[in-house]
């Protein structure tokens, strides 16, 4: 991946970038397709269903990568021959009542990219811009019940938080994971990655 993260040796490139206004589309596609596995059991079928990458999700991320481009970060995961097959994007804490100040807002990879290493250079790349961007703390939140939360506790992220929200008219139970030294987690995932 040329410095920006594992790929398969001989096998098509695979980068990590800013996000641009012209990646709506497909950062829109990765984010209901996502959504529609990910969640599948753990949020009602009829919402996950209503998803539609090419209305409402596109309009908000075209939204999100133009006006607010600079205060909303977001990175891509390309695969030279598919295209965008993942996202990040973070800024400021929006829950002022925790001590964090920067926060991941999303994280998503298509389930045949998972397992190879995309997500964790896709964090610490996006972790590394909060840092200069926000300060030395992180948080993200997950869905209690969602798997993905053992890769954020791989990641170092410690249980800092719960709150109960409504998604698609269901109760979901939510958990918050947070880092108190950005600067050490990004010095690590520097150390970690090939020259």
């Amino acid at each position: 991946m040329g410095g920006d993260g594992p790929d398969d040796a001989g096998g098509p490139r695979i980068t990590i970038r800013r996000a641009r206004v012209e990646d709506a589309a497909a950062i829109a596609r990765v984010h209901v397709d996502s959504w529609r596995s990910t969640y599948a059991g753990m949020l009602p079928e009829k919402m996950l269903l209503r998803l539609s990458s090419a209305s409402h999700e596109q309009r908000w991320w075209r939204h999100v990568l133009g006006r607010f481009r600079n205060r909303h970060y977001v990175y891509v995961v390309e695969d030279e021959a598919e295209g965008v097959v993942g996202f990040a994007s973070g800024g400021r804490a929006r829950d002022r009542g925790l001590v964090f100040r920067g926060e991941i807002y999303a994280l998503y990879l298509l389930d045949e990219y998972h397992g190879r290493g995309l997500g964790r250079a896709l964090f610490m790349r996006l972790a590394a811009r909060l840092l200069r961007e926000c300060g030395t703390t992180l948080v993200v939140w997950v869905l209690a019940t969602n798997p993905s939360r053992f890769f954020y506790e791989a990641m170092g992220g410690a249980r800092a938080a719960t709150r109960i929200d409504r998604m698609g008219g269901a109760r979901v139970d939510e958990v918050a994971y947070g880092w108190d030294d950005l600067e050490q987690l990004v010095a690590v995932g520097r150390s970690g990655e090939a020259d």
